[in-house]
C-alpha cells in the first residue's frame, strides 16, 4: 500500500483527484497535548484513485492539497467533517468548498441522530469495518499495513455513502435541507472562534457584573495563552479555576494562591502574573460598562403544556418526514417556541426547518391547529377560525 511522502508523488496524485466530481477525504490527527490538532495523515479517494499523504514527511508541501480542498468544481465528501475542516483551516488558512458531509446527510435521510461513519456504512454497502487501529498513535512511524487500510476504508466505502445519500436527496427533493447546513458547516467564524468569546465555555451561575467582567477577561487570556504555547486549555488552568477567580476577585497573588482550584504555588508563576493583570484589568472598568448578566424571564403562562404538546408534534413531523426530531428542532427550540412563539430565535423557525416544523409550531402555538387521539393513532386538525 502506498503512502505518499515525496513531493513529485502528491503533485500526481492531486492532479490526477482534480479530474473528479468529486472526493472523499479524511484525516487522521492526534490533539491530546495540543492547542492545535496535529495533522498525521491525509486520506483522499476518487471513483479512480485512493491516495494516502504523509505530512510529516520532511520537506513535503501540502500546497496542492489545499488547492484541491479550494478548488470549486471539486465536491469534498467528508463524514462529520467538522474536525478535519478545522485542520484544513488551520493549516492552509482555508475552508474547503464545497462540501457534502455524509453525517448530516444521512440525518436528513433519516438515519437517525449522528450516525457513525462505520454504521453508515454497514447500512448502506453491508461491509463491516475492522475499527481497532481507531485510536492508534498516527505521529508514529512507520505506519503498519493495518494502520493504513484502516485509514484508507475511511475515503473508499464514502464513495458509495455519498452517491446513495446525494441519490436520496435529490430523489426526496432535500437537497436544500443539506445545502443551508452545509453554509453553516463551512463558514469562517465557525473554526476561528474570538478570545472575547471564551467566557461563553464557562458554567456560571447568578454572576454579578463585575464578575462576569473577570470572567470575560481571564477566559480570553486562557484563550490566547494556551493557542501561543500550543497546548490545550486545561494545561493553563481548568474551567473550575477560572469560575472561582471570576467569583472571589483575588486582588493580589497572594490572595490568588489561597484559592482551592489553583494549584500549590502556581500563584508565583509568569502565568499568574499575566492572568492577575487581566484580573485587575476588569476590577477597573467603570460600574456603568460592566457586562449586563442574561437575566432569562420565566415562562409565561401555559408555556410548559404548551411544549409538552409541541414536542407531540415534534414527533409526529419527524415520524411522517422519516428524521430524527433532534434534526428538525432540540428542546431548547421547543422551549422559546412555547414562551415566544413567532419571536423565538431558534433554528426551528429559520430555514427548511420552518418549512417542515416550524410553521406547524407556530400554528400550534396560534391555536390553529390542535393534537387529537383518534382510533388509537394521535393526529393534527385543523381548528375552525372565529370570525373576526
Amino acid at each position: 500500500m502506498n503512502l505518499i511522502t515525496k513531493q513529485a508523488e502528491l503533485d500526481a496524485a492531486i492532479a490526477t483527484l482534480q479530474a473528479s466530481d468529486f472526493v472523499t477525504v479524511d484525516t487522521e490527527f492526534i490533539r491530546e497535548t495540543t492547542f492545535w490538532p496535529e495533522l498525521c495523515l491525509i486520506q483522499i479517494a476518487s471513483p479512480d484513485t485512493a491516495v494516502l499523504i504523509d505530512p510529516l514527511s520532511p520537506g513535503i508541501d501540502l500546497k496542492p492539497f489545499f488547492a484541491l480542498m479550494a478548488d470549486e468544481s471539486v465536491v469534498k465528501v467528508f463524514h462529520a467533517a467538522r474536525q478535519d475542516i478545522e485542520i484544513i483551516f488551520h493549516r492552509g488558512g482555508l475552508i474547503p468548498h464545497p462540501v457534502f458531509d455524509t453525517q448530516v446527510a444521512a440525518m436528513v435521510c433519516g438515519f437517525g441522530d449522528s450516525v457513525s461513519y462505520d454504521q453508515l456504512v454497514n447500512k448502506i454497502t453491508g461491509v463491516r469495518l475492522d475499527k481497532t487501529s481507531r485510536f492508534t498513535d498516527w505521529r508514529r512511524r512507520p505506519l503498519s499495513d493495518k494502520q493504513l487500510e484502516y485509514a484508507l476504508a475511511d475515503v473508499t466505502h464514502l464513495i458509495e455513502v455519498y452517491r446513495h445519500l446525494a441519490a436520496e436527496l435529490e430523489r426526496e427533493n432535500r437537497a436544500h435541507w443539506l445545502n443551508e447546513e452545509m453554509e453553516v458547516l463551512t463558514a469562517r467564524e465557525t473554526y476561528d472562534p474570538h478570545p472575547q468569546d471564551a467566557w461563553k465555555r464557562l458554567k456560571m451561575r447568578n454572576a454579578k457584573p463585575q464578575q462576569l467582567a473577570i470572567a470575560q477577561a481571564i477566559a480570553a487570556w486562557r484563550e490566547l495563552e494556551a493557542r501561543e504555547r500550543n497546548v490545550p486549555r486545561g494545561r493553563i488552568l481548568k474551567d473550575d479555576a477560572l469560575v472561582e477567580i471570576a467569583q472571589q476577585m483575588p486582588r493580589d497573588a497572594a490572595a490568588l494562591g489561597r484559592l482551592r482550584a489553583i494549584p500549590r504555588g502556581w500563584e508565583r508563576s509568569a502565568a499568574a502574573s499575566g492572568l492577575m493583570e487581566a484580573v485587575t484589568a476588569a476590577l477597573a472598568i467603570p460600574k456603568e460598562d460592566l457586562p449586563k448578566p442574561q437575566r432569562h424571564a420565566p415562562p409565561s403562562e401555559g408555556a410548559n403544556a404548551a411544549a409538552e404538546l409541541l414536542k407531540v408534534l415534534l414527533k409526529l413531523v419527524a415520524e411522517k418526514e422519516g428524521v430524527a426530531p433532534k434534526v428538525l428542532a432540540t428542546s431548547d427550540d421547543i422551549d422559546r417556541i412555547a414562551s415566544n412563539g413567532e419571536n423565538a430565535e431558534v433554528a426551528a423557525l429559520h430555514g427548511w426547518r420552518r418549512e417542515v416544523f416550524g410553521e406547524r409550531a407556530l400554528q400550534l402555538v396560534r391555536g390553529e391547529i390542535a393534537i387529537k387521539f383518534q382510533n388509537r393513532r394521535i393526529a393534527v386538525f385543523d381548528l375552525p377560525q372565529a370570525a373576526e
